[in-house]
């Protein structure tokens, strides 16, 4: 019962139509936090109450059926009326999630899709001399975000290989004080963006 009390103060997070991928990691968490994922994980009815049925199972029969409609609140609650509009016929939660799902992830082959076209964004940037490391740093953090969303894996070493090979010319030092100082294999992102956030803090003193 603690749980349901706090469920009620904490609001879900709110989905407007964009950034479905986020939101959805997001939702799952927040439903997890209280027990209430499985509802979307297996989809499954409430078993029918036997005729012959004890107190017992009457009373979890009845708490299964209370939780299904708990998590499509919970849904109703995390979205926008206009969004709201595509799912409000869904008579359960896991119709309503496989709904929101299609339309705002899309198919497989759309999946695909978009992470071809954020690897080939992946591929192409570059830093510009106008350009500091953290902005930088957060515009290939975006693209390398967005790809794991979709279930993607961009390993540690090959964002640290792509910073590497993208910098401005300014930092060519920096790249290659690293190169002799560390082996190349074992840097993290930590290391990297820490390295070249104090170089470019060097320069501009």
């Amino acid at each position: 019962m603690a749980s349901n009390n706090i469920l009620s103060h904490q609001f879900p997070p709110n989905f407007n139509g964009e950034n479905y991928a986020i939101w959805s990691v997001k939702m799952e968490a927040y439903l997890r936090g209280y027990d209430l994922w499985d509802v979307i994980e297996s989809g499954g009815e409430v078993l029918v109450l036997r005729k012959n049925a004890t107190l017992a199972q009457i009373k979890q029969h009845n708490e299964e059926v209370i939780k299904r409609y708990r998590v499509l609140t919970c849904m109703h609650g995390a979205i926008s009326d206009a969004v709201f509009t595509r799912i409000m016929g869904a008579k359960s939660a896991k119709e309503a999630w496989d709904k929101l799902k299609e339309e705002f992830q899309g198919s497989e082959r759309t999946k695909q899709m978009q992470v071809m076209n954020l690897l080939r964004e992946f591929e192409t940037l570059r830093m510009r001399d106008t350009e500091n490391v953290k902005d930088y740093i957060n515009k290939i953090m975006r693209v390398v975000n967005q790809v794991r969303l979709l279930g993607e894996n961009l390993s540690e070493s090959r964002v640290v290989q792509k910073v590497l090979v993208s910098l401005s010319k300014k930092i060519e030092s920096t790249i290659t004080s690293l190169e002799g100082s560390k082996d190349l294999s074992t840097l993290t992102l930590i290391d990297v963006v820490n390295a070249l956030q104090a170089a470019e803090q060097m320069r501009a003193m």
